[in-house]
């Protein structure tokens, strides 16, 4: 009998895994598909893999601004593509590296009972049951992924050629993701919200600069559209970009009373099912879609099953980061969200066409905005559109969850020219 079968083997279900294995525990790993899951087979690290390569193509046109001079700038996507996968490769290679001491076993799973799995032709019996499926695209029912015509990210991530005129349907992260990348490399590209603002789950400022950035861009941006109005035939590609449902079905739910809650499996704070032996972890409970987050769901789930001080799965500084040029990120609470909740709080905000490392690189468009609660002076969010805004985040959520006022973060001394001092410079 294992200790545990975990049924999934993306970055929650990886991640339990490691984590019983530091317990000492028998842990059977299970996925019908790769590992590394959506986050890095068909997520995160391909598509920054590609926008990396957009990225260095990007400034390479802007030679001109250092006093740099290149010829017969080309894209070559076959060669982007390789590099693409090439990354992805030696991330799995060390993650199976990691493997040793945990039986993965490449196959599909059902649950059987509470204590069951068929995994292939044979019923392996489990004290616990993790499942860590996590999710797929949505598709519309007036487009259906064709995976020719309309595709979803899992096919825009393996296209042989450049469209010459894309369709973006649904402004979130991962269309303003694939929007910007397609953009960088030479698609007219189209991108269509049907709510007002792009990026609707980020500060209203965040979404209204992005949307004057991408139109300086050359992409159309289409807020408050009806897709209805566009017609997919004068498109070379239409990209379907409008959320991810959990992956539920086959899994055997039913056979072990494992209750569902719109469509997702229903958990409580500890991210235990209505069955005492079974968790779920990761987008499956579609909490909080986010790989770093699943992954801190996978380590708490298997410490509340085998660990006595069962502790809830209640961090929410959690931050959440967009690779769009500029790059946008956020923790903590938005602007809107902390007037909602009744605080009394002071709006600081740092344009970064003040700082002198953005004008080094020449990028300038963006600023960081930092909430703060106006009675207690601590930090309580922070959104930022601009360069390197992805990495600058890490330190606005230290100060969060260190309970940091807006005295202690200025008195830090940030190290000049950085794009960090910015942060310091925001408070003042």
């Amino acid at each position: 009998m294992y200790d545990l079968v975990i049924i999934g083997a993306g970055w929650a279900g990886f991640n339990a895994a490691q984590k019983a294995k530091e317990l000492n525990l028998k842990v059977c790993l299970v996925d019908s598909h790769q590992i590394g899951g959506t986050c890095l087979n068909y997520g995160c690290i391909p598509t920054k893999a590609l926008i990396a390569c957009a990225k260095v193509f990007s400034l390479a046109k802007k030679a001109p601004n250092f006093g740099l001079e290149l010829d017969n700038l080309r894209v070559n996507l076959s060669a982007i593509q390789a590099r693409k996968n090439q990354v992805v490769l030696r991330l799995k290679q060390g993650m199976q590296s990691k493997l040793s001491g945990i039986e993965f076993i490449n196959s599909p799973a059902e649950i059987i009972s509470t204590q069951e799995v068929k995994i292939n032709d044979r019923i392996v019996n489990a004290k616990y049951i993790l499942i860590a499926t996590g999710s797929q695209p949505v598709c519309l029912p007036e487009l259906k992924f064709d995976e020719k015509k309309i595709i979803s990210s899992d096919q825009a991530l393996s296209l042989s050629e450049i469209p010459q005129s894309l369709l973006v349907v649904g402004g979130g992260v991962i269309g303003c993701e694939f929007a910007g990348l397609f953009s960088a490399l030479g698609s007219q590209v189209t991108l269509a919200e049907k709510l007002p603002q792009l990026l609707p789950s980020e500060d209203r400022d965040v979404g209204r600069k992005i949307e004057t950035v991408f139109k300086k861009k050359g992409i159309e941006v289409v807020v408050n559209a009806d897709i209805a109005a566009f017609n997919p035939e004068n498109y070379t590609k239409v990209l379907v970009c409008v959320g991810r449902l959990p992956n539920i079905h086959g899994l055997g739910l039913e056979n072990a009373g494992v209750e569902l809650k719109n469509n997702k499996i229903a958990v409580d704070d500890y991210l235990k099912s209505g069955r005492d032996n079974i968790y779920a972890a990761g987008d499956c409970t579609s909490k909080i879609m986010l790989a770093h987050y699943a992954a801190y769901q996978g380590i708490t789930a298997v410490e509340n099953m085998f660990l006595g001080n069962k502790k809830k799965a209640d961090n929410l500084t959690i931050p959440a980061c967009i690779f769009t040029e500029p790059q946008i990120a956020s923790v903590g609470m938005k602007e809107n969200e902390a007037l909602a909740c009744g605080l009394q709080i002071k709006v600081y905000k740092f344009d970064f066409r003040a700082n002198a490392m953005a004008h080094i690189i020449d990028e300038t468009e963006g600023f960081v905005k930092v909430i703060v609660n106006q009675e207690t002076g601590l930090i309580i969010g922070a959104s930022i559109i601009g360069p390197l805004a992805t990495e600058l985040i890490a330190v606005l959520a230290v100060a969060i969850s260190a309970g940091l006022t807006v005295n202690k973060v200025k008195a830090i001394i940030f190290a000049h020219p950085t794009f960090s001092e910015s942060i310091r410079e925001s408070l003042n």
